[in-house]
């Protein structure tokens, strides 16, 4: 850590140039004594990045920014607030610490967090930061978080922990067992020191899958921001044995938290029906976590098929994903779609035998517009195109 980029110049010259291109800068002679080129380039890079990403560290003068990798493997504010609305206590271990984002937050809910980082720098950047953002009861340590755990005499309210999801070539990996800290093979360690851990994971990890390679899984988050699915939460407790609760959010949106059980799925029939008067499309939270039955019992809407995913009912519902109306139900044949050949619309397929892009390219169709086009299996196997508007 380079404390002359501290200087209030060096501050003021990121500040108003942190979105200059990175190689013009790079290509220029040394700005400012005791500070390399590249130096420079890595803290505009890391206040751009968290322009949107991180508002509250973009916005503070003095913060002092890690390589842009640092910042794409960290949480975001808004996801980071959310896991700290599932924490309490006295204390918690990140032993993950990274950039410090969840650590922050955690330490507006618990009284003490400690903050561990193998990497020297990142967790000197991290101690800075957190003094910088007046955080008073974070403390830094520059050691592996397992072993900081194994050699304390304390227990901890909570153990978080987000494993690095590179390998030691830098490709990415998605299994738990292949993460570093590979957290199956360390749960015994955790649970001597804590009777909660927090996990976050790739969204791209399979839930089951997940399960299985862990213990006493509570609850499971899946979170989205704006539809995308940005992480996945695992709370784990101590000897617990029972069916885990899922819940879907999407945050920064209206829609309400959709929480169900494991088990209740399993044991749903979903009640299947042809198309009505509105359509439903579930939050993409939802559908990781798998509530393909019970969100549509849940809510008293028909499914149009067991893979199709799409509901339908005949009064409006307050439902946590998109809402349409349906305006004409068409068979899948040129003849009947002859009307739409080359018009706008937007596209989505559900259980369907082709690919948007090639729907697109036979019926040349263009992006966009206020027309959203369904194409998608119903309960008799027939394939449709549901006609809709947004409501």
């Amino acid at each position: 850590m380079n404390k002359e980029i501290l200087k209030s110049g060096v501050q003021n010259f990121i500040t108003e140039y942190y979105a200059t291109d990175s190689l013009s800068v790079l290509l220029k002679k040394p700005q400012f004594e005791g500070i390399s080129q590249k130096e420079l380039v890595i803290q505009l890079e890391g206040k751009n990045k968290s322009r949107l990403k991180l508002p509250s560290w973009f916005k503070t003068l003095g913060i002092y920014y890690p390589k842009k990798i640092n910042i794409e493997q960290t949480s975001s504010e808004i996801t980071a607030a959310y896991k700290s609305e599932l924490v309490n206590g006295k204390s918690l271990v990140d032993i993950t610490g990274g950039f410090g984002v969840d650590s922050y937050y955690f330490s507006k809910k618990i009284v003490q967090v400690f903050h561990c980082e193998i990497d020297e720098n990142l967790a000197e950047i991290a101690a800075h930061n957190f003094t910088i953002l007046g955080t008073k009861n974070s403390i830094s340590h520059a050691q592996n978080g397992i072993d900081f755990l194994a050699q304390s005499d304390t227990r901890f309210d909570w153990v978080f922990a987000d494993p690095s999801r590179r390998d030691s070539a830098q490709k990415r990996v998605f299994k738990l067992a292949d993460c570093s800290p590979n957290i199956p093979e360390h749960l015994d360690v955790l649970f001597s020191k804590t009777n909660r851990v927090l996990i976050k994971t790739a969204p791209l990890l399979d839930i089951s899958l997940g399960i299985a390679e862990l213990q006493h899984v509570k609850a499971i988050h899946v979170v989205a921001v704006n539809n995308e699915v940005k992480e996945l939460l695992w709370v784990l407790e101590k000897d617990f044995s029972d069916a885990p609760t899922l819940t879907a959010v999407n945050l920064e949106t209206s829609q309400q938290p959709f929480s169900f059980l494991l088990s209740e799925e399993k044991k749903a029939i979903a009640d299947l029906g042809e198309p009505l008067r509105y359509l439903y499309e579930p939050n993409v939270a939802i559908l990781k976590a798998g509530a393909f039955k019970t969100v549509g019992n849940r809510y008293g809407l028909k499914k149009l098929h067991e893979h199709s995913h799409l509901y339908t009912s005949d009064t409006l519902v307050n439902f946590p994903g998109r809402i349409f109306k349906i305006e004409t139900v068409l068979p899948y044949n040129k003849k009947a779609l002859k009307l739409y050949v080359g018009s706008k619309a937007n596209v989505t397929t559900r259980n369907f035998s082709e690919s948007v892009a090639s729907i697109r390219q036979k019926y040349k169709l263009k992006d966009g517009g206020d027309r959203y086009l369904f194409f998608t299996t119903c309960t008799n196997s027939e394939r449709l195109v549901l006609v809709t508007k947004k409501t």
